[in-house]
C-alpha cells in the first residue's frame, strides 16, 4: 500500500515538473536571437510572401495567445508542424526516433553488461596487476572527449583503412535493387558499428568504475561475512550476494542513461550522420524552428522523468530492504 502511494505521488509529481518544462520551453525558444523567418534564404520572397509566412506560423499573434493555442494543440495530440517541413512534428520524430533507439539502446546496454561482468572481476581482484589495468583503461575510456574520439575512429576505421562507411544508415545500392532483407540487414549493421564502437567505448569506462567502486562497498558489509563464514565458495559469494545488491547504482545509471540516449547524443549522431533524433534536434534549434525543437524536448524530458519512476521501483524489486 505504501508503495502505491509513493508511486501514485511520484506521478503526480511527474505531471507537474513536465507542465513546468513545457512551459519553460515555449518562452524560453520564443525569446531565444533570431526567429524562424530569418532562416529563410530565398531571395525571391517579396515582403507579403514574408508575411504570410508569419501568419502560416502563427507568429503574428501576441505571446500570450501563441502560448494558449500551444496548450491546446498538445492536449488534443497536435505536436504543431514543422516549420522547415512543413510536416506533422509527430510524424517526423517518429520517424527518427527508431534509429536513435536502435542506436543507443544495443550500446548502452553492451556497455552495461560488460562494465559490470568487469567491474566485478576488478573489484574481486582489488590491488592486483589486472585491477590496475582494468581501472586505468577504465579512467581513460570515461575522459575520452567524444566528438575527438568519434573523429578518430571514423578517420582511421573509416577514411583510411576503408572498413566500415563513413556515415549514413545504408548503401542506396544494395536497396533499390533486390537484395534479400539479410542483405539490408547486414548492411544497417556495418554503418552502425563505428558509431556503436564508439559510445560503447565511452559508457564502458564509466560502468566499469562505478561497478567497481560499489562493489568494494558491497564487500565490506557484514554479510558477506557471514557468508564467508557459512563456507559459501567465493564465486556463490561474489555472483549471487555481493554483485547484486553492488548493481543498484549501475542500475541507476543504465535506467537514466536509456532515458537520456533519446536525445540521440546529438553530436555522435551529428559526427556519422546518424539519422536520429539528437541530429534532428540540433538542426531544428540552429533554425529556430519552434514546433519541431520543443517535441524533441518535451520527449526527451517525459523519458527521462518516467525511467526516474521506473529505476525507483527496480530498486525495491533488487534490494527487498528498501520500501517507500
Amino acid at each position: 500500500m505504501r508503495n502505491q502511494t509513493y508511486i501514485l505521488s511520484k506521478l503526480v509529481e511527474i505531471a507537474v515538473i513536465f507542465f513546468v518544462i513545457m512551459t519553460a520551453l515555449f518562452f524560453l525558444f520564443r525569446l531565444s536571437p533570431g526567429d524562424p523567418i530569418s532562416k529563410v534564404v530565398d531571395p525571391m520572397l517579396t515582403p507579403e510572401d514574408m508575411r504570410y509566412l508569419i501568419e502560416q506560423m502563427g507568429l503574428d499573434k501576441p505571446m500570450w495567445e501563441q502560448y494558449v493555442i500551444y496548450l491546446k494543440n498538445f492536449f488534443t495530440g497536435n505536436f504543431g508542424v514543422s516549420f522547415h517541413y512543413g510536416e506533422p512534428v509527430f510524424k517526423i520524430i517518429k520517424e527518427r526516433l527508431g534509429w536513435t533507439i536502435l542506436l543507443f539502446t544495443s550500446s548502452t546496454i553492451l556497455a552495461a553488461f560488460a562494465g559490470v561482468f568487469l567491474g566485478k572481476i576488478a573489484a574481486w581482484n582489488k590491488g592486483s596487476r589486472l585491477d590496475s589495468v582494468m581501472s586505468i583503461s577504465a579512467l581513460v575510456c570515461y575522459t575520452l572527449f567524444i566528438p575527438w574520439f568519434a573523429l578518430l575512429l571514423l578517420w582511421v576505421l573509416g577514411f583510411k583503412l576503408g572498413i566500415f562507411p563513413l556515415g549514413g544508415i545504408l548503401s542506396p545500392e544494395l536497396w533499390v535493387g533486390n537484395a534479400s532483407w539479410f542483405v539490408k540487414v547486414l548492411d544497417i549493421i556495418h554503418h552502425m558499428i563505428l558509431p556503436l564502437l564508439t559510445l560503447f567505448i565511452i559508457n564502458l569506462g564509466s560502468y566499469l568504475l562505478l561497478m567497481r567502486s560499489s562493489m568494494l562497498s558491497v564487500l565490506r558489509e557484514d554479510y558477506i561475512i557471514t557468508a564467508r563464514a557459512k563456507g559459501l565458495s567465493e564465486r556463490v559469494i561474489r555472483n549471487k550476494h555481493a554483485a547484486k545488491n553492488a548493481a543498484l547504482p549501475v542500475v541507476t545509471s543504465v535506467g537514466l542513461s536509456l532515458a537520456f540516449s533519446i536525445n540521440g547524443g546529438a553530436l555522435t549522431e551529428q559526427i556519422f550522420t546518424w539519422p536520429g533524433i539528437g541530429r534532428e534536434l540540433i538542426f531544428a534549434v540552429s533554425n529556430n524552428d519552434y514546433p519541431l525543437a520543443q517535441g524533441c524536448f518535451l520527449l526527451i524530458a517525459l523519458v527521462v522523468l518516467t525511467a526516474n519512476l521506473i529505476v525507483d521501483i527496480l530498486y525495491a524489486y533488487l534490494d527487498p530492504r528498501i520500501t517507500y
